[in-house]
């Protein structure tokens, strides 16, 4: 991408972004996860009407009364943004691709973490993890990074979702809100390595979808290639049975990541190219704080 096509996409997506976080996702991002993290406050004497699940032994044993302990929520959340960039993301229909969407999503919500004057970092992965951005305040830190999603170069066409999430555990000490961002394209065996990463953090999976390469159209015989293997083969598009069997991996693939995700307890919101992406995660941000309550 040339850097005047970079500026453009930039500047399109920061003002739609921050109209976004403004006028549509105002009060559901901090709704949806204040709270997520507590730090410990006091002990006092214990009063009826007290949770007894709060009671601190320890100390009621020492002074022979009742003693709880008061806890209140983190007043800064840390938003951290899990990209892929693995060739895979490169691909889509028109003008736009799953890494523009993927900019995009980051932009919106970073500008929505940033009004409550929460901290934004970045990790962004193919088969190791490229670039590192550690969480930090402000507009122009978060410009950053969405310049960072939309404009970077990355040194491999592949994916390793495991060994993403194993490094990010170990990178981020703080408890944090983490958006994991993937089309999910070879993403092997993760569930290990998602559960652990989870249980440190309040992780949100957004599977990224293209609608245009989901079904093939009727083209004849067509050379394909896998954008991350390198891999080409040919195939007989003008074959119903092969566009069939096509279109029923696909659903496969993607009911099979939501069953997966779903196992492990964790929030995920697919969303694809052409959709009307903030409001989708909008209503998924109200569902959110709905069962939080």
């Amino acid at each position: 991408m040339d850097i005047e096509t970079l500026t453009k996409k930039l500047r399109r997506i920061e003002i739609r972004s921050r109209k976004d976080a403004t006028d549509v996702l105002a009060g559901d991002f901090k709704s949806a996860f204040r709270g997520a993290g507590i730090e410990f406050d006091e002990v006092r004497e214990y009063m009826p009407g007290d949770d007894v699940r709060s009671i601190d032994w320890n100390v009621t044993a020492r002074q022979g009364k009742p003693f709880i302990k008061r806890f209140q929520e983190e007043r800064e959340l840390t938003v951290f943004f899990l990209v892929d960039c693995s060739a895979s993301g490169n691909y889509g229909a028109g003008d736009t691709c799953l890494n523009d969407l993927s900019a995009e999503l980051c932009a919106t919500l970073a500008f929505s973490a940033i009004k409550s004057n929460d901290k934004v970092g970045l990790a962004l992965f193919t088969d190791h993890v490229e670039r590192f951005i550690p969480p930090a305040k402000g507009a122009t830190h978060a410009m950053r990074l969405i310049r960072e999603v939309l404009g970077y170069k990355p040194q491999s066409t592949g994916t390793n979702l495991p060994e993403a999430l194993e490094f990010l555990a170990r990178a981020l000490k703080k408890r944090a809100v983490i958006f994991l961002i993937s089309d999910f394209q070879n993403a092997g065996d993760f569930e290990r390595q998602m559960s652990l990463l989870a249980g440190k953090h309040d992780l949100v999976v957004l599977p990224l979808r293209d609608p245009s390469i989901e079904t093939l159209p009727d083209a004849g015989i067509v050379e394909m290639q896998d954008a991350e293997s390198g891999e080409r083969f040919l195939v007989d598009t003008s074959s119903r049975a092969v566009r069939d069997a096509y279109a029923q991996r696909v659903r496969q693939q993607n009911e099979m990541l939501s069953a997966r995700l779903k196992r492990l307890g964790i929030d995920n919101l697919p969303l694809s190219l052409g959709d009307e992406c903030t409001r989708t995660l909008s209503a998924f941000l109200k569902r959110r704080t709905q069962r939080r309550r």
